[in-house]
């Protein structure tokens, strides 16, 4: 059966509502976008990043597979081009071994419209998309996943990544109530703080937007990088703009009166996560700044996010300088918790990458958005 791969549109809505239906009839937590239009960054004429959506049809007009894609200017050694994330593909072959192969087709098709294409988020190596990625000669490098426990006591009860048996979550509860748990993970990011002790003196500030500031934060600090999506503020207005989603806080850091940063946080209160439970989780989701600076912007973040009264803080990230701001701010940073995978033209764009990795600048707004923890 011959497959057309197409851009989504509104006739053919119901068609990915149907595909859904199967999808989750077959058992597949996985379906894909029914409205053509991305809530997040649609495309507008003059924005340097956008996201656009594809559908998989067959010869009777349904819908098997579909993927989205989010071109993005990208600061490479000095030079600028365009890279592009990529979401799914999702696949009927995952509940229709007829459709076994489509998954295969859809990542051809992305990278021909494409050729440097990466996604980062890749749980581990076991997933099957990886495996056939690491055969089609993509590049994969792991990087940290950053956590800060603020209430020791709801984490233990709360969360549910780790009470995933009965065993755990006995074991779990008996921690929260005995307030050996307190004492512990108190203890553990004293300790973690202690190694990078010191006096911090940044503060931030909630702004509606972004202006020039960034744009004279960008243009004095991207040469510090190797490699990272543009982060003037025409890329950060277009990113979170102040109306609509994503439903972040945007603040600009100062330190004795002069901008060094910035970030991105939100607040959510889950509700039946499968890894946070219910917790009310602060997240860092971008940052940006002179990685000399990394540690300052994240205290300043973080005593945000304290303030409003999280019970944890999360963030992702690639460059080492700024996993080592996280850990000098008491956070555990957790190694190799999530894959950056780049198609092997992005791969020669960055190579040798080996040093390129000491300077490559990855957070959530890099991915599939800032709720992609």
């Amino acid at each position: 059966m011959a497959i057309r791969i197409v851009p989504h549109k509104a006739d053919l809505s119901a068609a990915v509502h149907a595909f859904n239906l199967r999808m989750h009839a077959g058992g597949s937590p996985w379906g894909f976008y029914v409205d053509p239009i991305p809530e997040w960054i649609p495309r507008r004429d003059g924005q340097n990043v956008w996201r656009e959506y594809y559908v998989a049809l067959d010869d009777d007009g349904e819908v098997r597979g579909a993927f989205a894609l989010k071109p993005q200017d990208w600061w490479v050694r000095g030079e600028i081009s365009v890279v592009t994330d990529w979401q799914g593909p999702f696949s009927e072959g995952s509940v229709n071994a007829k459709y076994a192969t489509l998954g295969l087709r859809l990542i051809r098709d992305m990278v021909a419209k494409r050729p440097q294409l990466y996604s980062w988020g890749h749980g581990g190596n076991e997933q099957l998309v990886v495996q056939m990625l690491r055969k089609m000669d993509w590049l994969m490098h792991s990087t940290p996943f950053c956590l800060r426990v603020l209430k020791p006591a709801r984490f233990l009860r709360l969360n549910a990544y780790l009470r995933g048996t009965a065993g755990r979550r006995a074991a779990l509860d008996l921690l929260a109530w005995s307030g050996l748990g307190f004492l512990g993970l108190h203890a553990l990011h004293a300790l973690l703080r202690l190694r990078g002790l010191r006096r911090f003196e940044a503060r931030a500030a909630e702004v509606s937007e972004f202006g020039i500031w960034a744009d004279a934060l960008w243009e004095r600090c991207s040469g510090r990088y190797t490699a990272l999506a543009v982060r003037d503020a025409a890329s950060m207005n277009a990113l979170c703009p102040a109306q609509g989603w994503p439903p972040v806080t945007r603040l600009k850091v100062e330190r004795a009166g002069a901008v060094i940063g910035w970030a991105l946080v939100m607040d959510t209160r889950m509700k039946a996560d499968e890894r946070f439970g219910e917790l009310h989780v602060g997240s860092i989701v971008d940052c940006f700044a002179d990685p000399a600076d990394a540690v300052e912007v994240v205290h300043a973040a973080s005593r945000v996010l304290r303030n409003r009264g999280v019970d944890i803080i999360v963030s992702n990230q690639s460059h080492p300088e700024w996993a080592r701001g996280f850990a000098q701010n008491g956070y555990l940073v957790l190694q190799n918790r999530r894959l950056f995978a780049a198609s092997p033209d992005l791969r020669r764009r960055l190579e040798p990458f080996d040093a390129c990795a000491r300077g490559l600048h990855l957070t959530n707004m890099d991915g599939h958005g800032p709720t992609g923890l």
